[in-house]
């Protein structure tokens, strides 16, 4: 949801029709949001023994994160698109994440500083976003999107117990796949800020 598309003309006049905030693309984004509490919960009951909760909290989280593109998808086929869920899409996100990092780290499978960069990131681009909103919601960058994509990889492969069916060796790899995960996230904060910078300048020398 967070790609803007012009919704249908409305019936009469021809001008643009108000599309509401009460449907299903934004149910679904809600329901990822509320799915995020009961995964953390299920994670850290587990208490690192990979036991059935692991496996359970994991496939949640799969699914959950999942469905990120369907809600996407089915607001830009059927004309649903709307300012709520340019700006729930990226904080359910950000709430399965954040959710997944900081319960990794407390049963220490996930060192804090990464879960400490990776959040900071996150939620200060967030904090940016309300901070503007009323010059309009910012959509997520197509470097955002992967970043959201490899960050979704990196936390699923830390979530499924692998090693308990392919052994230590699963580490290496997601040790990779997280490394990318933080370098993709700091590179597109950054990135953000800078694009941000260059178009509030563009719009004072317009001014």
């Amino acid at each position: 949801m967070s790609v803007s598309d012009t919704p249908p003309s409305a019936a009469s006049g021809g001008g643009p029709a108000r599309v509401s905030n009460w449907n299903l693309p934004n149910a679904i984004t809600v329901v990822r949001i509320l799915l995020a509490p009961l995964f953390v919960w299920m994670l850290l009951a587990d208490g690192g023994d990979d036991g059935w909760l692991r496996w359970a909290a994991a496939a949640l989280f799969v699914l959950a994160i999942a469905t990120d593109g369907v809600d996407g998808a089915l607001a830009r086929r059927k004309g649903l698109v709307t300012d709520l869920g340019k700006l729930l899409d990226p904080i359910a996100d950000k709430v399965l994440t954040g959710g997944a990092l900081i319960a990794l780290s407390i049963l220490n499978e996930l060192p804090w500083w990464v879960t400490i960069v990776i959040l900071v990131r996150e939620i200060g681009i967030t904090v940016y976003r309300f901070v503007v909103i009323r010059q309009g919601v910012i959509a997520a960058s197509r470097g955002g999107k992967i970043k959201t994509i490899v960050q979704s990889v990196a936390i699923s492969f830390a979530l499924v117990p692998l090693w308990t069916i392919f052994g230590s060796w699963i580490d290496w790899v997601n040790t990779i796949l997280m490394t990318a995960a933080v370098i993709l996230t700091v590179w597109t904060g950054i990135d953000y800020l800078w694009q941000a910078w260059k178009g509030r300048r563009a719009k004072r020398a317009a001014g």
